[in-house]
């Protein structure tokens, strides 16, 4: 299968975004209770992100649908992403863990559907089967690898290692994303 400039683009900057993220995996709540978090602060802080996301994906792909500037849109959402991760080392109770996940859930929202729309705009038809395959295969293989290293270092290091090292990844997934502004002028 050929895969266009563009996809291959999207596709290693998706699967460097899904390490970095998913290196906190289940380990969220272990932090959330360090942070002084219950069972119903975990329960109401991972709600509101999935109910902020689902609205601002909702939003997003509304404003964005026929727009040329896709691909900045998408930029702005990584580089979003990796602005709250860097916040976790600043969250000390519930209400700020709250705020970041409100934050990430925006900014997976700016991201989740341009990045959907450039990567089907760049499919060879005759392949695009297998590319969602790809796209969403590699997903879970990424995030798999990326919640035992997440573990590792935790355990041998701390939560502040395992932020930081999420972040510089996210800022490298937006590096590559914003890799897609010249690679296809139009986006």
């Amino acid at each position: 299968m050929v895969l266009t400039k563009t996809s291959r683009i999207l596709l290693w900057g998706a699967n460097l975004w899904f390490f970095g993220e998913g290196m906190l995996g289940p380990l969220y709540a272990v932090f959330s209770e360090k942070m002084g978090g219950d069972i119903l602060d975990i329960t109401w802080a991972w709600a509101t992100y999935l109910i902020v996301t689902g609205i601002f994906i909702i939003i997003v792909g509304r404003l964005t649908n026929g727009k040329p500037y896709k691909a900045k849109v998408l930029v702005f959402g990584y580089a979003l992403n990796a602005i709250f991760t860097f916040c976790y080392l600043f969250v000390s109770n519930p209400w700020e863990l709250f705020i970041v996940q409100c934050g990430l859930g925006i900014a997976e929202a700016i991201g989740t559907p341009t990045w959907d729309a450039l990567f089907a705009r760049n499919l060879n038809a005759e392949h695009d089967t297998h590319a969602w395959g790809l796209a969403g295969g590699q997903t879970q293989i990424v995030t798999g690898v990326a919640f035992f290293a997440g573990g590792l270092i935790v355990n041998y290091l701390s939560f502040n290692a395992l932020f930081i090292t999420m972040g510089i990844i996210q800022v490298a997934a937006t590096i590559m994303q914003s890799r897609i502004l010249f690679a296809n002028k139009q986006s």
